[in-house]
């Protein structure tokens, strides 16, 4: 939930949710209910690399990041969603 929270950001960071008129808490509801329609047996795959303390979690607070761009962008970042009937694509790009 927080990957899709980051892409509204050109650097892939939870920075930005200050700007939304929403709260914070109001957003994590909205990308749950969007990423709920996939069902519990959702796969998540991402581009983006943020190690952290915990080992397969992204760290979004990490000064480090890396990701392989599928695109001419310098910034592109990306989470896909599977599930057994659909495939949802969530995408960042910018030439920041």
């Amino acid at each position: 939930m927080n990957l899709l929270l980051a892409l509204t950001d050109d650097r892939c960071t939870l920075s930005n949710l200050r700007q939304f008129t929403e709260s914070e808490e109001e957003l994590r509801v909205m990308a749950r209910t969007v990423l709920g329609r996939y069902g519990d047996g959702a796969r998540y795959h991402t581009n983006i690399n943020m190690p952290g303390h915990v080992r397969g979690a992204l760290d979004f607070t990490s000064s480090s990041c890396a990701y392989s761009p599928l695109s001419v962008y310098t910034e592109d970042c990306g989470l896909v969603v599977v599930s057994d009937t659909e495939v949802g694509m969530f995408w960042n790009f910018s030439d920041c």
